[in-house]
């Protein structure tokens, strides 16, 4: 059993990811936990100060999914798969990417939360881009694109692909993403 401030981290990661940062309060994530709203405030006296410590567990878990994804795969272009994969439990839960949801009212966020995002995004193109350009040098890939476009591509992609297969078809319509970014990607066109 989880404790209630975890519990509030997941059902608050969870209402951003479906309905963005305006889109719940502190009723609705009262409702979520079974909890009263005076609960939620003290263990995160603001939405914004809540909603920070959600983005920066997303930001490490995805830290810790990248370093794994590199020890497990030696291939760019498995690498580039095992990368897609993550977002997989977003396609599976009808949710899309906590930051994706973030950026969408990037103008109205809060800086903390804006920073995090653009930090969050920044990580992920840079991470992709190093793997690119040493699947370059191993001729894992092809050279069509310079790193820095097939790291936008990949991860523009992947973020437009979990919100449109959220209304289309689901993981089958996901898998269909990760299938073209493998054939875009591979030397063997």
């Amino acid at each position: 059993m989880i404790d209630t401030k975890t519990e509030l981290m997941v059902r608050a990661e969870d209402l951003v990811r479906g309905r963005g940062y305006s889109g719940f309060s502190y009723a609705d994530l009262s409702e979520a936990v079974g909890i009263r709203k005076a609960s939620i405030h003290h263990h995160f006296p603001t939405k914004e100060l809540l909603v920070a410590t959600v983005l920066r567990n997303y930001t490490e878990r995805y830290a810790t999914a990248l370093v794994r994804i590199e020890t497990h795969y030696k291939d760019a272009l498995d690498r580039f798969d095992a990368y897609g994969r993550l977002y997989l439990t977003g396609v599976d839960k009808g949710l899309g990417c906590l930051c994706a949801a973030l950026s969408a009212e990037l103008e109205t966020l809060p800086d903390s939360l804006r920073l995090g995002t653009v930090s969050f995004f920044q990580a992920h193109i840079a991470w992709i881009d190093r793997i690119y350009a040493e699947g370059l040098q191993r001729k894992e890939v092809n050279g069509a694109l310079e790193a820095g476009e097939a790291a936008r591509m990949v991860v523009a992609s992947l973020e437009g692909a979990l919100m449109m297969e959220r209304l289309l078809a689901g993981r089958k319509g996901f898998d269909m993403t990760l299938s073209a970014i493998r054939k875009s990607l591979s030397p063997y066109l």
